[in-house]
């Protein structure tokens, strides 16, 4: 399906503004919330949330409330993003605006990256604790094992692997296993956890969830646990994380259902209070994946966080083809 005249007219009237196009190429890079686009452009958030508005009834951004914070990000598909994504590719690289806004951008990520290391630091040696603050640890991992299948596995990967655990939860039933992280603290909490379980084929690495530089479908066991609401963009990094699956094999994600627990914004850097079922389907199956599934894990007596575990599987080729 294309785009009428009128239509086109309204994507191109809402993107012809020069606030809102400094919106949509800083929300290119990543979703934001209301508060850090106002920072970043400079403006107040009244007057921010005006254009989003406008750009949200073009259909160009996708707003979703979270806790008492707002995000948008671009919309993911459709003719509308297609158009706006040559408009964006139009601008010049280098205009200053552009550039400037790009510059806040990163530092507004770098302080966010700051104190969410400085938070793994002063919490690594007693995280396992803190995650069994709100959840039955034996629980979740219960799921965990359920929704990754019977083994053994040729190779586990388990991006933003904290204290290891999911690594001496399903390491004994992989040939090889792989954990990265971008906290050096929480890789040597990692490492004698590791050592303690015996895990002789198991290697531990600095890696970003963004980027892992790791081959495609490279691993028939890929492991996510509680680290999406931390991310700035968990969108691509369930793109990344889908890269990994191999032929037959497995994508699970654990983190919360929606929630309003704020103080976990700013005691615990989350970033994300949860995420529907409707999201996380709409990323695995964007990422190539299929066979979505989601397990819901009811919160502690007195507590009011849920624990989701999602999974999804790559087609093996004779099943992607027929798809």
């Amino acid at each position: 399906m294309t785009l009428s005249l009128d239509q086109a007219v309204e994507v191109l009237r809402a993107a012809g503004e020069p606030t809102r196009l400094r919106i949509l190429a800083l929300l290119a890079h990543e979703e934001l919330a209301v508060m850090e686009l106002g920072r970043i452009l400079g403006q107040s958030q009244p007057r921010v949330s005006r254009h989003l508005r406008l750009l949200a009834e073009a259909g160009l951004v996708e707003r979703f409330p979270d806790g008492a914070w707002v995000f948008y990000r671009l919309a993911v598909e459709g003719q509308r993003r297609e158009l706006l994504d040559e408009v964006l590719a139009a601008v010049v690289a280098d205009d200053a605006v552009l550039t400037q806004d790009a510059g806040r951008l990163e530092a507004v990520t770098g302080e966010r990256a700051e104190q969410a290391t400085l938070y793994f630091e002063r919490n690594a040696a007693h995280w396992d604790r803190i995650r069994s603050l709100y959840v039955s640890d034996a629980a979740v991992e219960a799921a965990i094992r359920k929704a990754a299948g019977q083994g053994p596995f040729r190779r586990l990967v388990d991006l933003g692997t904290g204290a290891g655990r999911m690594l001496t939860l399903l390491g004994p039933e992989a040939e090889t296993s792989l954990g990265l992280d971008l906290s050096q603290h929480m890789l040597n909490v990692a490492r004698a956890n590791v050592a303690r379980a015996g895990l002789e084929r198991c290697e531990l690495r600095h890696g970003d969830i963004f980027g892992t530089r790791l081959p495609g479908e490279c691993a028939d066991l890929v492991v996510v646990h509680q680290v999406l609401h931390y991310l700035g963009d968990p969108a691509a990094a369930v793109r990344e994380a889908a890269r990994l699956v191999a032929e037959g094999g497995r994508l699970i994600i654990a983190d919360f259902a929606p929630h309003d627990v704020e103080f976990l914004r700013e005691q615990h850097q989350h970033r994300r209070l949860g995420f529907t079922d409707a999201e996380i389907e709409r990323w695995l199956e964007a990422a190539g994946l299929s066979d979505v599934k989601a397990a819901a894990l009811p919160p502690a007596e007195g507590q009011r966080l849920t624990v989701k575990i999602w999974s999804a599987e790559r087609a093996r080729q004779p099943q992607r083809r027929a798809a």
